[in-house]
């Protein structure tokens, strides 16, 4: 499992730790780590360190320190490192002397040139974006020098992954002690381009954000003992699609045969297109571990939401079926009830602005949780899961742009509906379904796709994820 700690728990570590080490190691012990990585990244690259030209981007905090220790260790090595300052009276004095002493030096201005670009402009305690300085130096980095950023890129929020103001793109991160939450969610991860975690022995207690890994997904995943039929297996009801949206109804069938239950049946108007596609699906009313509700539901029919959150079985609520929802009648339930909104209808219920909730996605699905009393997933660029009650939120490593396209939230619906009737709780269904979903998308590359191919390589995905 890759966790995430929030930057007060991060700096109580350190605090925790730098109390028993001599003053300076700490920041020493990162430096190490970042210049092992670039020296890598230019070996990859060039095929040697010597006669290298690196560009560190200083701020004036300890972000700034990490880098000009880095940058001096790059320079004992034979590269030409120069040190530009966003501000040339606030640099870290340790950091500046080893550099000098390295044979690195200061300019004022960026290069045109360069093989490699480090940004320690803002640490993880920077908000609001980078300040005119700093990005004025970000707009300058030299074009097609890859950047590496310490810590987290300049600019991105380290709780949030929110991008109030410009920031730094990075084509690496190399974050210390712990990920940070906003490495790992949008729009903060897409400017962190490949992670690298460099341990700096911070203990640490119950992390603030988890991903998911391929042991863990297979951990989880549900398997058929010798004796199970296809009842104890699970039964997973659908109640999706309408005359005019009978599409849903079939990719949320489809999605939902490939979860691991025994048996799926339907219920709606859309039995006959269910059946010309899926002649396994039972059709009609009967007794089900789970149901799925919602996917092409259209209006009018928030009686069927009602009458299934009043049962005593797990219920995903997704698409229409998210309309006017009750808290009060969520909070009263007692079986796992998991919601799966996209940011315009997370917006419509925490009655916010669809904004709001993209450029705060982790608030708002905590919010969502509390609120309703049900796990919730929240789709997007970066798909998060929580639950009420607090503990950690899970971001789902795995998806792809590709999947933004008609019809792919009716499958991971019916996919993690299934896996809810396998008994998988709120959280492991929702997490877990996003990760296969992701991984299927993945197999088929990178290119448009159709939400029936990502229901269709699932099965690839899941022996992917069992059997690597």
């Amino acid at each position: 499992m890759r966790t995430a700690y929030s930057v007060e728990t991060v700096r109580a570590a350190e605090r925790e730790l730098m109390a028993r080490l001599p003053e300076g190691a700490l920041m020493l012990r990162a430096a190490a780590g970042l210049a092992a990585v670039c020296a890598g990244l230019l070996t990859r690259r060039r095929g040697r360190v010597y006669g290298a030209r690196v560009v560190l981007l200083v701020g004036p905090g300890d972000n700034g320190g990490d880098a000009l220790y880095a940058g001096a260790r790059l320079a004992r090595r034979g590269a030409g490192v120069t040190a530009v300052p966003m501000d040339p009276e606030r640099m870290h004095a340790g950091g500046l002397a080893a550099l000098r002493a390295a044979g690195g030096r200061v300019e004022r201005h960026l290069p045109h040139r360069a093989d490699l670009v480090v940004d320690g402009l803002l640490g993880i305690g920077g908000r609001g974006g980078l300040r005119p300085a700093g990005a004025a130096l970000a707009e300058r980095i030299p074009a097609g020098a890859p950047v590496v950023a310490v810590d987290l890129p300049s600019g991105v929020d380290a709780d949030t992954g929110e991008v109030a103001g410009p920031a730094v793109t990075a084509d690496v991160t190399v974050t210390f002690g712990a990920y940070k939450p906003g490495l790992l969610i949008d729009p903060g991860a897409t400017r962190a381009g490949a992670l690298h975690l460099v341990d700096i022995g911070l203990e640490l207690p119950e992390p603030e954000l988890e991903a998911l890994q391929h042991a863990d997904a297979a951990r989880l995943l549900p398997e058929p003992a010798a004796s199970s039929d296809k009842y104890r297996r699970g039964v997973v009801g659908i109640v999706a699609g309408s005359v005019q949206y009978p599409g849903a109804a079939v990719l949320a069938v489809a999605g939902a045969l490939r979860g691991g239950a025994g048996a799926v049946r339907y219920v709606g108007p859309a039995a006959d297109a269910v059946l010309a596609r899926y002649p396994e699906t039972l059709i009609g009313p009967g007794r089900v571990q789970a149901w799925v509700i919602g996917p092409g539901l259209g209006e009018g029919r928030a009686g069927e939401v009602a009458d299934l959150l009043t049962g005593d079985a797990a219920v995903l609520v997704d698409a229409d079926g998210l309309r006017g929802l009750d808290p009060a009648v969520l909070r009263a339930r007692t079986a796992p009830t998991l919601l799966t909104p996209h940011a315009g209808e997370a917006a419509a219920l925490l009655g916010v602005s669809r904004e709001s909730v993209e450029a705060g996605r982790l608030g708002a699905v905590r919010r969502l949780a509390e609120r309703y009393g049900a796990t919730v997933l929240l789709k997007g660029s970066t798909t998060l899961v929580a639950s009420p009650g607090g503990g950690p939120v899970r971001v789902n490593p795995t998806g792809t742009p590709w999947l933004a396209t008609a019809g792919s939230g009716d499958v991971l619906s019916g996919l993690a509906g299934s896996l809810l009737a396998a008994g998988l709780s709120g959280s492991d269904a929702g997490s877990v379904g996003a990760y296969l979903h992701g991984l299927a998308a993945r197999r088929s590359g990178s290119r448009p796709l159709l939400a029936h191919e990502v229901a269709e390589a699932l099965p690839a995905a899941w022996q992917d994820t069992t059997h690597p």
